[in-house]
């Protein structure tokens, strides 16, 4: 039967078997009058069924013929097929070249499936394998194509059974089973930590060896959480998971997470309590399955055992029925087992099995830790904390030591030891706290032997305090390392950056000396130093700190949730702040569900709040992230009040949203709001205050107030070079700000003077990104002066250091490449440059979108030198058709609306040297008046527009290309 024929069939079969023969033949007769051939076939598929145990038990479509037995792939001869799965075969092999004896799994992508996207995401299984390693995953043996062009994995060969056919078939005791799920949990956590999903976990891919050890199986669909390629499309027909065991979210096409794994596994769960599925149908058809899992709400584990039988198909009670003759289960044995299950484990299992992906556990570690909790006789999160079930918890993990006299006294005896143990260690408490009291208090102390009428300077306190606790906590490493900890936090709240990170680096050699240091401080350490290393500019350092401690961090979850949230979200800023978006936003994630699971930072959630905001303000989703911050915002009012420091940080993330919509009077306000609160917080010296200033003059740079900007950059940059001299690494931003202000008065020789001096302070900061990017500034100002031979080699080593610092498939090279484009057309390379603004448009568009201004630049600038170079005069139509559409785009966004000045110019350009000359004169002369109403000190977009009029006017011969922005 071919396949369109089944696909009508197939809905049409569902639909009879779930009628009375009353309505059947009533509903035959129908059809019979629309198609009597369909229904003839019909007819006879109802007969097979209801004579047949094993109907539909092969496929109705003819499947491709593939390798047989005996067939040698690669290295390896064909012993028998193991299984098939939606996109592979899987055959038992062994060695065919004599180099070594070994029995493999060898999987094949499946035979007569040409599609790039199921070869694809094969040769994906093999990279996600290799990163694995653990004892309760599969192995990667070896990889290649075999000579017909088939590709192939060689995988360790694991000799078991699926996981619910072994523990049924073998009567595993209920605490065997949990154990065993754990190895299961501790596995998909290995994956999760190398930001791997499975998203196809059932048992037929978690097979069980005869010694009892679990083994994963099958990545073959798994998701690598931190690429930032698009969904896959498959045109295959192929669902790539198990229906049975899909999450909500998979069945409705959405993104998925580690929480889809967790779903999954609650699936798996459920199996391995009751021998039987969550969900139980009057038909088996995938409809049905895809309503129950979208809508229904599964039994619990509990009930579904007392009945086992209820809810299950005709066909499945009666192919059952002769298997399960000889193996009734007793009944008191059902009703124990039930009894085991009622409480906590339904709790965990429907917590697992939870529809929204936010109410299940927030990673598989904490749904293990609540099998642990179980195992151990502790309250279990799954459940209401009540005093009442904490205390019979208690009871019953206690009951022989409370029931026993003797006992007790034994219980007594050794809690008067622990109390004693307790005592010493809170006298010891105490006096390193006294000691850390007497230290600051004579640190202050100290302090006041200034001169009369001189204030205290706090920096040199610091200081002094540094070289005092040196002398005094020598003989006292802990308190020695806690004290530059909170020294370090101190220089970092007042932007003393490099001087907290030195203060860091000594507090974590002490650490590493001291082999009592408690977890907590190392963990706050390791934090503080990375937070302070991208607060330096230097995210990649902060990864390659923080990434090797992400799984001991882990560990340290239940014990530390403020350290470790913490943790997490530092980490996740250094990878936003990478470009790694994906990455970043599971960290925070994580973060959130942690806090809010806890429910004692407040603060700490209105950060993540932010920083899940800030993550769509990357990728343009603008109104999104500024009603995210504005919730952020109102809920940090409510729980800090109107003068915390993270209110600054809001405010001037919604000015730049507010900027970037071109509502500049709104963005203005907000920076007002910011500047108020951080000369009240953190006084008018401090690094967040002159980065409001700075962000403020950039802001009357757009309003066209060009002087009044370059004055306060002046002002700002001479306060901040007195504080920290002239070649500190903060002062690079106040070079590039002050840069691009005096290139839009048109100071050429001061704008190319500030950024030299901004690229040599980043130079010497040894961070590739910032790096690249005042190499762009620079080379982009020299372009536009009319020195394109200077700006090329700047341009190519910006390129170099971003692909080394993002990859090459970054968006972010695109536009550098634009920049280089231009820069190659305007030394004589037009092929060149035109095949670089083609190639960096394709990569804007799909790192940032079609309508972000970055691809809308791109665009205007490959449009214009097309029409420029008379590419063709078809092409050259286009382009100017193009140029046209661009001049249309919303002035409500202040980049954008640049990009529609530029394009009109341009258009109006190509069109003043032909007939309608007169006409373009008068458009220019328009635009150019228009212009100079919204910039009345001038700019570079104006600049342009009179050069382009300047020369409409005096030279009919031709345009020539304007540098652009």
């Amino acid at each position: 039967m071919d396949t369109a024929r089944w696909q009508r069939l197939s809905p049409l079969l569902d639909e009879v078997f779930e009628l009375d023969p009353a309505a059947r033949a009533q509903r035959l007769r129908e059809l019979r009058r629309d198609d009597p051939e369909l229904t003839r076939e019909l007819e006879a598929l109802i007969a097979l069924e209801e004579g047949s145990e094993s109907f539909l038990s092969e496929p109705v479509v003819n499947p491709h013929r593939g390798p047989l037995p005996g067939g040698e792939v690669g290295p390896y001869r064909l012993e028998h097929l193991l299984g098939e799965g939606g996109m592979g075969q899987v055959w038992l092999a062994v060695r065919a070249d004599g180099l070594y004896q070994r029995r493999v799994a060898l999987k094949l992508l499946r035979p007569g499936l040409a599609d790039t996207n199921l070869r694809l995401r094969f040769t994906r299984e093999r990279q996600i394998l290799a990163r694995l390693a653990h004892p309760h995953i599969a192995r990667l043996l070896d990889a290649g194509v075999s000579a017909d062009g088939l590709p192939y994995l060689a995988l360790e060969y694991v000799d078991g059974a699926p996981i619910t056919d072994y523990c049924r078939d073998h009567d595993i005791p209920l605490a065997t089973r949990l154990q065993m799920f754990e190895q299961i949990c501790d596995a998909v956590s290995h994956a999760h930590a190398n930001l791997i999903v499975h998203r196809d976990l059932k048992p037929s891919n978690i097979l069980v060896t005869p010694a009892g050890d679990v083994r994963l199986l099958d990545f073959g669909i798994a998701k690598l959480l931190d690429t930032e390629a698009a969904p896959e499309q498959t045109r295959t027909g192929v669902r790539t998971f198990t229906l049975h065991y899909a999450a909500p979210e998979q069945i409705r096409g959405e993104p998925v997470t580690t929480m889809t794994d967790v779903y999954s596994l609650g699936v798996v769960l459920y199996e391995l309590l009751t021998d039987a599925k969550p969900y139980r149908l009057k038909r088996d058809s995938d409809a049905a399955w895809e309503e129950a899992i979208l809508s229904h709400d599964p039994a619990r584990p509990s009930q579904a055992v007392l009945h086992a039988d209820d809810g299950t198909t005709t066909r499945e009670r009666e192919r059952g029925r002769d298997r399960e003759r000889d193996r009734t289960p007793d009944p008191g044995a059902v009703r124990r087992r039930a009894r085991a299950l009622a409480g906590d484990l339904d709790n965990i299992v429907l917590k697992a099995l939870s529809k929204p992906p936010e109410q299940r556990y927030p990673s598989v570690e904490a749904l293990a830790q609540d099998l642990q909790r179980y195992g151990s006789g502790r309250p279990v999160h799954a459940r209401a904390q009540s005093w009442s079930y904490r205390f019979g918890k208690y009871l019953r993990r206690h009951r022989w030591p409370l029931a026993s006299g003797t006992l007790a006294t034994l219980v007594l005896t050794a809690a008067l030891g622990v109390v004693a143990w307790q005592a010493r260690e809170a006298v010891r408490e105490a006096t390193r706290a006294q000691a850390m009291q007497d230290f600051m208090v004579g640190v202050f102390e100290g302090a006041g032997g200034t001169r009369d009428g001189e204030p205290l300077d706090l920096r040199e306190l610091l200081a002094s305090a540094v070289e005092r606790g040196e002398r005094e906590l020598a003989r006292q490493p802990r308190a020695l390392a806690e004290m530059l900890g909170v020294i370090a936090r101190l220089r970092t709240g007042l932007g003393d950056y490099a001087e907290a990170k030195l203060l860091l680096d000594r507090q974590a050699t002490l650490i590493g000396r001291a082999d009592t240091a408690p977890a907590s401080l190392r963990l706050e350490s390791l934090t503080q130093r990375g937070r302070v290393l991208r607060l330096l500019g230097n995210p990649s350092a902060c990864i390659t700190l923080l990434q090797p401690e992400l799984a001991s961090a882990r560990r340290e979850q239940a014990q530390l949730p403020p350290q470790v949230t913490e943790f997490y979200s530092q980490l996740g800023r250094c990878r936003r702040a990478h470009g790694e978006r994906q990455g970043a936003r599971q960290l925070f994630e994580r973060s959130l569900a942690i806090r809010r699971e806890n429910g004692s930072d407040r603060v700490g959630e209105v950060e993540n709040l932010m920083d899940l905001a800030g993550l769509h303000a990357d990728v343009g989703q603008t109104g999104t992230a500024l009603a995210d911050f504005e919730a952020a915002r109102e809920r940090l009012r409510r729980e800090a009040g109107d003068r915390h420091p993270l209110l600054i940080d809001i405010d001037r993330n919604i000015s730049r949203l507010l900027r970037a919509r071109g509502d500049l009077a709104g963005a203005e306000a907000e920076l007002g709001d910011a500047l108020a609160i951080s000369r009240e917080v953190h006084g008018t010296a401090h690094a967040t205050t002159f980065a409001v200033k700075r962000q403020l003059a950039t802001i009357h740079v757009d309003q066209g107030r060009h002087a009044q900007a370059e004055a306060e950059l002046q002002e700002n940059h001479r306060r901040l070079a007195s504080r920290l001299g002239p070649r500190h690494a903060a002062l690079a931003a106040s070079h590039r700000a002050l840069g691009l202000v005096q290139w839009q008065r048109g100071d050429t020789d001061a704008a190319l003077d500030s950024l030299r001096q901004a690229l040599a302070i980043r130079r010497a900061g040894g961070d590739d990104a910032a790096v690249a990017n005042a190499l762009l500034d620079l080379a982009s100002v020299l372009h536009a002066s009319g020195r394109p031979g200077q700006a090329r080699p700047l341009l190519l080593e910006a390129m170099t250091l971003q692909n080394r610092h993002h990859g090459a498939s970054s968006a972010v090279l695109g536009e550098t490449e634009r920049r280089l484009g231009e820069v190659e057309i305007a030394l004589g390379r037009t092929e060149a440059g035109l095949a670089r603004l083609k190639h960096a448009l394709e990569r804007l568009r799909a790192g940032y979108g079609n309508d972000h201004p970055r691809s809308r630049r791109a665009e205007l600038a490959l449009a214009y030198q097309r029409a420029l170079n008379n590419a063709g005069e078809d092409l050259a139509t286009i382009s100017l058709a193009q140029l046209d559409a661009l001049a249309e785009l919303p002035q409500d966004d202040l980049e954008l609306r640049e990009v529609a000045w530029r394009a009109r110019a341009y258009a109006i350009q190509l069109r003043c040297y032909g007939p309608q000359r007169v006409q373009a004169l008068q458009q220019l002369q328009r635009l150019d008046g228009q212009l100079r109403q919204r910039q009345p000190e001038g700019g570079v977009v104006s600049r342009d527009v009179a050069a382009i009029r300047t020369g409409c006017k005096a030279d009919a011969t031709g345009p020539r290309a304007v540098a652009g922005d």
